[in-house]
């Protein structure tokens, strides 16, 4: 009978441990997925003008006036300002496996921008991997903390 209870006690504890996972991965991509699909649709709505872009502390948003940036669907991204156009990459991606990140929260979203330029062009300041602060119709605010100092680059787009 004690070997009954044991038993009983004992599966009754792999059923509990079986159903209690700390794997919320499955959630957690969804949300992830659906923040990705926003973010996409906001970006490739329309054109966009650069408001704030702060190097290190050093605002250089002077450097794109008179640029707008367009996000096409298809991951072409193209800034103009009527005489010169130079044409890049997009793109929105789920950086939960990221380790160079400066969020603790795993779950980041990563706003990736790339421009084939020299390292000497003021385009070539806007290729990385932004963290997303927030997206709304009308404006993309991204963030990203420098590797080699420190410190925080802003980068915010606002709807022409």
């Amino acid at each position: 009978m004690n070997n009954f209870f044991i038993s009983a006690f004992f599966l009754v504890g792999m059923i509990t441990l079986q159903s209690c996972s700390t794997d919320d991965d499955s959630s957690s991509n969804t949300n992830n997925d659906a923040q990705i699909m926003q973010a996409q649709s906001i970006a490739n709505t329309g054109t966009w003008i650069i408001t704030n872009f702060n190097d290190s502390g050093q605002n250089e948003t002077s450097d794109f006036n008179g640029y707008t940036f367009d996000f096409a669907s298809d991951g072409v991204l193209t800034a103009t300002n009527g005489t010169n156009t130079i044409t890049g990459t997009w793109s929105v991606t789920d950086d939960s496996n990221s380790s160079d990140d400066d969020s603790s929260n795993d779950d980041d979203i990563d706003f990736n921008i790339f421009f084939p330029v020299s390292e000497s062009s003021n385009f070539e300041d806007l290729n990385d991997d932004w963290d997303i602060v927030s997206v709304t119709e009308n404006r993309i605010e991204l963030r990203d903390v420098s590797g080699g100092n420190g410190g925080i680059d802003i980068l915010v787009f606002e709807r022409n």
